[in-house]
């Protein structure tokens, strides 16, 4: 998917140590983005994400931040502006915690905080963050990563369900609040794209999910960024309040 790159500004992305938002960072950088690779933990490998671009010519830095703290959200997009010479005007949120199996009808009040943690006030904290410099800028694009698990339902993550469901419905509001500030807001919904965390998962169980899917394979973390790095561009200059599914038809029907 070829995607004319927005000119000017910074990229930021969170989560972007591993797994997607490393992917997510190096094809962002490749279009020719300024890119923060921002991380909680893992120092490490946001620096490789940083090196990987930088040999391959773009240009990045490694801010470590806790997207989850009012305070260190307001540095994190100063020291992006500063560090890289820009406004941050494309944010791609794809932070995320830990997606533990519980019993639904053994659901607390707790575990779903723990979710709309990452996925609502996160967002939330990180888009007013970088709405002066969108404003100032003319312009930007902001894109959430969400799941298809929206259509799956997977009762024994019912409290990400949830909070993936409330993180869309911010898309869709901001969309219709930005939009004269000429700033996009979408959803990409991934299905399953193994990454590392998924590194010991059994050869039978991707095959079962992969014979599942229309297009008989699994995702691949390059999907995702070519699907992000599209909705950052000038081409998708007229695409707003989007939920975007990339998974190879798994939820059809």
């Amino acid at each position: 998917m070829d995607s004319p790159t927005r000119t000017n500004g910074v990229a930021l992305v969170t989560g972007a140590s591993r797994g997607l938002g490393a992917v997510i960072a190096a094809r962002l950088a490749a279009d020719g983005h300024p890119t923060a690779v921002v991380y909680r933990s893992g120092a490490d490998g946001a620096r490789r994400v940083v090196d990987g671009i930088r040999a391959a010519g773009g240009t990045a830095e490694a801010i470590a931040a806790d997207v989850t703290d009012e305070t260190a959200v307001t540095a994190l997009v100063e020291d992006a502006a500063r560090l890289l010479g820009a406004p941050v005007t494309t944010l791609v949120v794809n932070a995320t915690g830990p997606q533990p199996d519980t019993d639904p009808t053994e659901v607390t009040w707790q575990d779903h905080l723990d979710q709309l943690t990452f996925f609502v006030k996160s967002p939330t904290l990180l888009m007013r963050a970088v709405l002066p410099g969108m404003r100032a800028h003319g312009g930007g694009r902001i894109i959430q990563i969400g799941s298809d698990v929206l259509e799956r339902a997977l009762p024994q993550m019912t409290p990400y369900v949830a909070a993936k469901a409330a993180q869309h419905a911010l898309t869709e509001c901001w969309a219709q609040v930005l939009g004269p500030d000429g700033i996009t807001v979408n959803t990409v919904a991934p299905g399953w794209v193994p990454v590392e965390r998924h590194a010991g998962t059994a050869a039978e169980s991707l095959a079962s999910y992969a014979a599942e899917v229309p297009l008989r394979r699994m995702g691949r973390p390059e999907d995702i960024a070519a699907t992000v790095a599209f909705l950052a561009s000038d081409a998708a200059s007229f695409i707003t309040g989007e939920r975007v599914k990339v998974n190879g038809g798994h939820t059809l029907g």
